[in-house]
């Protein structure tokens, strides 16, 4: 939390976060990212807890998991791509494939609900690869986040979510931001 502070990653107000719920606190992890060195130390760190995996590609999906799926994979030195939002499903596209001979981990930057990794891992198995892992820099679901294989994070975080017709922030009239790469 310290690294998410001091680069200004850590937001308070009234968030519309990328699963459509809503949040006092933001992460907003592509600054973080954005410091080469801190994105090769903390990827670095959560690439070391999928060594045994046996891994051979590292996928995130788009925007927010490309740059940490790029990391980890460079860390673990096997093949790194993302999957993209193609029709309102995710897909893979740019000559990116898969094999049933692909043992993948899925990475994204931040976990909330675990949706996007589930989109990715649902792919991912559509194309008959193995999911392997799925990680996250920060796990702000407290744990509740679940995954068909081992989910591992760098922190978990307790940070409470509200759907739209139960938010506290709405009922009090606090304006609402959407900083999240989904529209």
């Amino acid at each position: 939390m310290d690294i998410f502070r001091k680069c200004s990653a850590f937001h308070k107000g009234h968030f519309k976060l990328s699963s459509g719920l809503h949040s006092e606190y933001y992460m907003q992890c592509a600054l973080v990212l954005a410091d080469t060195k801190m994105s090769a130390k903390l990827c670095g760190e959560l690439a070391k807890k999928f060594k045994s995996s046996k891994a051979s590609v590292v996928i995130g999906p788009a925007i927010g998991g490309i740059t940490a799926a790029y990391e980890v994979a460079c860390a673990l030195g096997i093949k790194g791509i993302f999957a993209e939002r193609e029709e309102g499903k995710m897909a893979l596209r740019r000559g990116f494939a898969l094999s049933p001979a692909d043992r993948v981990i899925v990475i994204e930057d931040v976990t909330t609900t675990g949706g996007s990794a589930r989109e990715v891992a649902d792919l991912v198995k559509s194309l008959g690869a193995k999911v392997v892992g799925v990680g996250a820099i920060i796990d702000r679901s407290g744990g509740k986040a679940k995954f068909s294989a081992p989910f591992k994070s760098l922190a978990k975080l307790k940070i409470d979510t509200f759907r739209p017709e139960e938010c506290p922030l709405c009922k009090a009239g606090k304006p609402i931001v959407k900083p999240g790469s989904r529209k």
